[in-house]
């Protein structure tokens, strides 16, 4: 169990629902709730009611969701661990699967060209025709899970499965802003220009992310997306 003259990482396995949620601390004040299950848009809806639940506490410093977890900070140290483990697991328990109401966003996209650096790469994994690859990417629905990793960067679930490829070993070292990738079984649209592991399979005209904005992120947790095939140079 954590000490709480020293605090550090624990974690601990709680039932809930039927299922398993894992509670770690990070630090004295931060505390990361993860989904059991798998990558899941149910897991995922849970999580933003969970922290829909803990946003209206006033202990709470900041929320951050991530990819089928959230990370809880208080705005002091928890004097009483066990009771502090007891409320995440209550309010655990408690949620119930949200389906916030996002916008659409449609993304045009130059597939294959000289930005898809990856696309050989993937259809050597997945043992499918360039074609075939654009075609699934281009024919999914897919949602935002959460942004991290870069200013405005959207984590994408809803990829075939067919298409998931590891990301690269060997990261590239100067991929462009509005590259559109596969890293796993997600996809994304690079926010930043500079290094980045996933796969490029296309191209887009567009700003992620403009600090300058109302609101500088393009995509928010819960948003639509879908990719349009505008042009395909294979």
């Amino acid at each position: 169990m954590l000490s709480r003259e020293a605090p550090s990482r624990a974690s601990f396995i709680l039932a809930g629902h039927g299922d398993k949620v894992k509670i770690s601390t990070i630090g004295s004040r931060a505390w990361l709730v993860e989904a059991p299950g798998e990558f899941d848009l149910p897991a995922q809806r849970r999580i933003w009611s969970l922290a829909a639940l803990l946003a209206a506490r006033d202990d709470v410093e900041s929320l951050i969701p991530g990819v089928t977890n959230l990370l809880v900070l208080f705005r002091q140290t928890p004097v009483n661990y066990e009771s502090t483990l007891a409320l995440l697991k209550g309010l655990w328990e408690q949620a119930q699967a949200v389906n916030p109401r996002g916008k659409l966003i449609e993304i045009p996209v130059i597939y294959g060209g000289e930005h898809a650096t990856d696309l050989d790469a993937v259809c050597q994994h997945t043992g499918l025709t360039a074609a075939e690859v654009i075609r699934r990417h281009s024919q999914g629905s897919y949602t935002v899970f959460a942004l991290g990793s870069a200013p405005g960067f959207a984590y994408l679930h809803g990829l075939d499965p067919t298409l998931a490829t590891p990301r690269k070993k060997v990261p590239s070292l100067n991929m462009l802003k509005g590259t559109v990738t596969i890293g796993g079984a997600q996809a994304g649209v690079s926010a930043l220009t500079g290094p980045n592991g996933w796969n490029a399979i296309g191209f887009a005209e567009l700003t992620v992310f403009d600090p300058w904005a109302e609101q500088p992120a393009l995509m928010a947790p819960g948003d639509s997306v879908r990719f349009l095939a505008e042009r395909i140079e294979l």
